[in-house]
């Protein structure tokens, strides 16, 4: 494991409207591109298991999203298409014009609305492929978490003055395999970089993107039925807010539905199971862009 500490040593930062932007990234910027987009409430951290799988044929870029992570995490609503626009920042910052997309919960919705941007060439960076990790891809299926929808409402900023370390665990814990737990020194890992700059002060502010997927669900869900890139889920099926039961739907709105179900995982695949997803995913590179 590379502690957060490491991690943030290794990364760099930079300002996107006036706001600090944490990034880490591979050493070969020669390699197609890959951004990897996390999910909430954590960073990107999660993908430091499939780094060096994925930096061997790729030149990733992982940023953290603002209001997570090593980046600023200013007191103020937060939105997706804002942090779409930072996406897009990003790959600019560093000369990108073609990328693959590989996204985790939240970042699935930053990578809908990507996509959405794309199929309209509203964007000036082509995607090649976009690969989606357990996520909230259709707002019906999201089984969102007794503290998720404590967050969402008009008391949400009490909860995340009542959030300690061991309800955190606790309720982060639920979302994994039964078999595949974080462990004592991940989940302090994961508190540290959300307690970064006062970060679970935010929570409340960083939520509302549930609501979000149900204003512009038309706009995230017709991305993925009409863009001609490859596209590919990988879920843990144990997921109890977005497992087997999103891939069903997934399969029932996308036509030739490209899902790989990780049975007894639970929502971070990326951490319970990273062999398993670098594996899959190369195999979706291979195969399905490559080829």
């Amino acid at each position: 494991m590379i502690t957060s500490q490491e991690w943030k040593s290794r990364g760099s930062v930079f300002k996107v409207a006036g706001h600090d932007v944490f990034c880490i990234t591979s050493v070969n910027s020669s390699k197609p591109a890959l951004l990897l987009i996390h999910g909430f409430p954590t960073s990107s951290w999660d993908w430091q298991y499939i780094w060096e799988g994925l930096s061997k044929d790729f030149f990733v870029i992982a940023p953290d999203m603002l209001g997570f992570g090593f980046s600023d995490k200013p007191a103020k609503l937060y939105s997706i298409m804002e942090q779409a626009d930072i996406m897009e920042t990003v790959l600019a910052e560093f000369g990108v014009s073609r990328c693959h997309i590989l996204a985790h919960d939240y970042g699935d919705t930053v990578a809908q609305e990507l996509l959405a941007r794309f199929n309209q060439g509203a964007t000036s960076c082509e995607l090649m492929s976009v690969c989606f990790l357990n996520g909230g891809l259709f707002p019906e299926t999201h089984h969102a978490r007794p503290i998720q929808k404590f967050l969402l409402s008009p008391l949400g900023f009490i909860a995340t003055r009542l959030m300690g370390k061991k309800s955190f665990n606790k309720s982060f814990c639920a979302v994994f395999g039964k078999d595949t737990q974080p462990t004592d020194a991940e989940l302090d890992e994961f508190w540290k970089i959300i307690l970064y700059k006062d970060g679970q002060l935010n929570f409340h502010r960083l939520i509302r993107y549930m609501s979000e997927r149900k204003q512009f669900r038309e706009r995230w869900v017709s991305a993925l039925q009409m863009t001609a890139i490859p596209l590919r889920v990988i879920d843990g099926a144990d997921d109890p807010v977005s497992g087997v039961h999103m891939t069903e739907r997934y399969r029932e709105l996308v036509a030739n539905p490209d899902v790989v179900l990780l049975e007894g995982i639970g929502h971070y695949p990326n951490t319970e199971a990273p062999k398993d997803v670098l594996a899959h995913y190369m195999t979706f590179i291979n195969e399905k862009c490559l080829s």
